[in-house]
């Protein structure tokens, strides 16, 4: 069942975010010194002061939708998603976010791919903005196939392409294993699903595997925290808007391309507007989806879903944007190829993390050269 979905949050809750947001004693909060033991406290009031003095959600809200928003059982599980309608005349997209972005990373990809004939469907993953409340704990696999039967709802048997970073990436990569009768093709930004028994053989993948290890290291505590106890950390976000936010922030700080202060710390702010950054906050304060976003690490956890199993081959086409992501360093080509039927893969200049927000021109440019490259321009069947 697909229906259309109007945005609508209630007078109630945007009075109870702003009495916590305005009540929020800073007192508590040291400065350890910049971004040197998490986000910046400084950047952190700089967006505060914007949530309380300028930033107005009604606005943002009747915005939003004027998007073609809609909402769709699927195996149980209420699915929130943008269906923007091409010609017909190219394979359906799919595009799929990661944690803790939004659907809203390709808002300017969403225009281009429909004028060149795609229908273009960017959910919200399970448990994220409004697709929620979910029923339990769902992980990348489950996802997967939560993902494939929207795309069967809305396109029947129609073969389609998938785009994904982070957990978006994650879910393409199941889903081309596990449905590659399916997919065309699918075009990732973040590869780090494989065979459970690929290892790395020459100088260069060791060597790129050690240095990713060495920043994870000290990048990850977040995941660990959120795949093993996240209704711990989800008792104090669901009370803190301002927790939630300070959570989110840091990790757009780390993980984007953004030029350094002279301190050492992010300069976020030249890559990223205050609006933009608490509408991307909002969309897990306002629902209430901020601590049901987490659970897709528990899920992940509890499905093994980290790897394939030993031996496996994703026969699917694959094309691989490789943004110089400063924390989930890209693997080099001759890894990947591993598992994956690499059938293209650019070494991106710019951009980070979060490359369809980052640099959306870059990734669109990619993306349509992976189209080309599968379908040569013809008419989905």
């Amino acid at each position: 069942m697909i229906s259309p979905y109007t945005i609508d949050i209630s007078d109630e809750r945007l009075a109870t975010i702003r009495a916590k947001v305005e009540a929020y004693d800073w007192s508590q909060l040291p400065d350890a010194r910049g971004w040197t033991a998490g986000g910046g406290v400084d950047d952190l009031k700089r967006l505060v002061a914007y949530w309380l003095d300028v930033y107005d959600w009604r606005k943002v809200e009747h915005r939003l939708n004027q998007l073609p928003n809609f909402t769709a059982d699927v195996e149980g599980e209420r699915l929130h998603f943008v269906h923007v309608q091409g010609d017909g005349s190219k394979p359906p997209i799919l595009l799929l976010h990661g944690w803790p972005g939004s659907y809203l990373e390709f808002k300017r990809l969403v225009g281009p791919l429909a004028a060149d004939g795609h229908d273009v469907i960017v959910p919200s993953l399970p448990g994220f903005a409004f697709s929620r409340p979910i029923t339990g704990i769902i992980g990348p696999r489950r996802a997967a196939e939560l993902m494939h039967g929207l795309m069967v709802q809305l396109f029947g048997e129609s073969r389609y392409i998938v785009q994904g970073g982070d957990w978006g990436a994650h879910i393409a990569s199941w889903m081309a294993y596990m449905r590659p009768d399916a997919l065309l093709g699918f075009h990732i930004n973040m590869v780090f699903v494989h065979a459970e028994d690929a290892t790395p053989t020459t100088p260069e993948e060791k060597d790129l595997i050690s240095r990713r290890a060495a920043i994870l290291d000290w990048e990850t505590g977040y995941n660990h925290e959120q795949e093993t106890r996240p209704q711990t950390l989800g008792v104090a976000m669901a009370d803190s808007p301002v927790g939630a936010a300070g959570w989110i922030l840091e990790k757009f700080g780390k993980w984007a391309d953004l030029p350094q202060l002279a301190d050492g710390s992010p300069d976020i702010w030249s890559k990223f507007s205050e609006e933009e950054l608490l509408t991307n906050i909002m969309l897990y304060v306002a629902p209430s989806s901020v601590v049901s976003a987490t659970w897709i690490y528990h899920g992940k956890r509890l499905e093994g879903s980290d790897y394939f199993p030993a031996g496996a081959r994703v026969k699917v086409p694959v094309g691989v944007a490789a943004f110089p992501d400063p924390v989930f360093l890209p693997s080099p080509r001759s890894f990947v190829e591993k598992t994956y039927n690499v059938v293209h893969w650019s070494e991106m200049s710019s951009g980070g993390h979060f490359a369809a927000l980052e640099q959306p021109d870059l990734m669109l440019a990619d993306l349509r050269a992976f189209i080309s490259t599968i379908a040569g321009g013809e008419s989905h069947e």
